[in-house]
């Protein structure tokens, strides 16, 4: 899959180096304190913590992950975003962010503490460090093993250079840089994959030309739709069932209302209501990403033979840059590669430092230090996360699609996570140790269906599939057991409560809203719906 790069090429690979190094070397000038470190100041706009937000979830995973699934599965990967993204992060932003912000936490697991107790915190803050780093390392084996194929860069070079360009700007800069610099990556993702997409729709003959051919492929009818077959045979061997609850509920509210990686770019806006924008502005080019990442995939699939024996899924978008992009256009696709790298991983190392040194090192640790203190730990900890991402970044070598490994962790992490988070959030009576018991059986479940998929006792039929059933049994446990511990411990005062649960405001908050706030375009609602409408428009289309 050699890329027949030149000079040009590789000009603007480094351009896009040294704009990056660039924007953490301007960012270092505004950190003064941890709270610049960690959450930006809370001074952000929300149209750029809204790209932000949507950037730092496009990463080389979904990218290269997004793409093998429209090779294996065809159109039903847009589930992923339509019903898996969309009405989640228009919940995420009218419901839960004024929770979230309005309490002044710094990130989830200190939500957690404030809710439950400091046992329940310290198991979420454990979980999510372990999972970023794994995550981390998904992101690095993906590049690396792209630019090995692509460019000839020796695996082990490709690791360490992109590396230490995250751990570089991170470090300088903290949040601010990662927020700025993931504003710059999207527009350099799109700008690598737009015009892989068109290239690719004229080489099969447009829309109907790959429809034809995706009709005499291995996926067949099926390939062509997301819904039709869900209650019998389709290419993902999902039932609607397990689409709707398992990914359209559990999965994708578990992801994106819990996943502090993405709920730190709407935490360092400036105000609630740019908070509640966040996801919202985020969710409309989230409708439109699987045009750039699904449909690539499939025309890869009808391009392409071989699939899932001598070639595997991943390679879906490398072959089409290496058979369809000239020089210039190549270079400016390779660095979209380069930035959907670092925008996945530097949300999974901010996400980590932000977690380990307030809710690990601060509340359970080392108390009671001086600011200094704990901002120059997350400066460490940045160093250490990069470190381990390295180190797990093989892991994924033994999957062939590495969204099917990538979802299975969200399975593990996520899913138990929002049904805790849900049931306390609108449950007052719910206990402290109610969410811990309830958060650590729903994980356990989690592991316990994975494992018992892959040793042959439960069917699933595939990998995906196994993770919707398996979000969905973590999360009917942890609910179960979380009524269960409720009705025996003892639960918190009410006004321990207030601001944390529905129904319970707090009675201090002073009123933090800027000047056209109340104009329609700022509506969190009025927008949310129209995202949701537009999700279902477009499911309209391809029933």
């Amino acid at each position: 899959m050699r890329l027949d790069v030149n000079l040009l090429d590789y000009v603007l690979i480094a351009i896009y180096f040294a704009t990056v190094l660039a924007i953490g070397l301007a960012a270092r000038k505004r950190i003064s304190s941890s709270l610049d470190f960690f959450l930006a100041g809370r001074g952000l706009p929300a149209w750029i913590t809204g790209l932000a937000f949507v950037s730092a979830n496009l990463g080389a995973i979904e990218i290269l992950g997004m793409a093998a699934n429209g090779v294996q599965y065809g159109a039903m990967t847009v589930h992923y975003y339509w019903i898996g993204a969309v009405p989640a992060m228009v919940f995420l932003g009218i419901v839960m962010m004024p929770f979230y912000y309005r309490s002044k936490v710094r990130s989830v697991p200190e939500f957690l503490r404030r809710r439950f107790n400091g046992a329940t915190q310290l198991l979420n803050a454990i979980t999510f460090a372990v999972a970023q780093i794994l995550i981390a390392g998904v992101n690095l084996y993906a590049l690396a093993l792209v630019m090995e194929a692509l460019l000839g860069w020796p695996l082990p070079v490709s690791v360490v250079v992109s590396a230490l360009i995250v751990l570089a700007y991170i470090t300088l800069g903290g949040l601010s840089s990662a927020i700025y610099n993931e504003v710059l990556q999207f527009f350099v993702i799109l700008a690598g994959l737009i015009p892989l997409t068109v290239l690719g729709l004229i080489k099969v003959g447009g829309f109907s030309g790959l429809a034809d051919k995706v009709r005499q492929s291995t996926l067949g009818e099926g390939g062509l739709h997301t819904w039709a077959g869900t209650a019998g045979d389709n290419p993902m061997h999902a039932h609607w069932i397990g689409i709707v609850f398992g990914l359209g509920f559990v999965l994708s509210f578990g992801y994106w209302t819990t996943n502090f990686a993405e709920v730190q770019r709407a935490l360092s806006a400036r105000n609630t209501n740019a908070a509640r924008l966040t996801p919202i502005i985020a969710a409309f080019p989230k409708l439109f990403i699987p045009l750039v990442t699904v449909l690539p995939g499939m025309i890869a699939l009808v391009l392409f033979s071989g699939w899932g024996q001598e070639q595997e899924y991943n390679n879906a978008i490398p072959l089409l840059m290496r058979d369809l992009l000239p020089n210039g256009v190549l270079g400016v696709a390779v660095t979209g590669l380069l930035a959907s790298f670092m925008a996945g991983m530097a949300a999974n190392i901010s996400g980590f430092n932000t977690v380990f040194t307030n809710d690990i090192w601060q509340s359970h640790l080392r108390p009671d230090r001086d600011d200094g203190y704990y901002l120059r730990v997350g400066r460490i900890a940045t160093v250490a996360g990069v470190a381990l991402g390295v180190g797990t970044a093989f892991i994924a070598a033994g999957y062939s699609n590495i969204m099917n490994y990538l979802q299975a962790l969200f399975s593990f992490f996520n899913a138990p996570l929002f049904a805790t988070f849900i049931v306390g959030l609108f449950w007052r009576r719910m206990t402290p140790w109610a969410g811990f018991w309830g958060l650590l059986a729903g994980t356990l479940a989690a592991f316990a269906s994975y494992i018992a998929f892959k040793a042959g006792i439960v069917d699933f039929g595939t990998e995906l599939n196994a993770s919707f059933w398996g979000a969905g049994v973590a999360f009917v446990v942890d609910v179960i057991v979380s009524v269960a511990v409720t009705l025996v411990t003892t639960p918190k005062p009410a006004e321990e409560l207030r601001g944390l649960v529905y129904g319970l405001n707090a009675t201090d908050l002073e009123d933090d809203a800027l000047a056209g706030d109340a104009r329609w375009y700022r509506s969190p609602v009025l927008l949310g719906t129209g995202a949701l409408v537009l999700a279902a428009v477009m499911y309209g289309v391809i029933l």
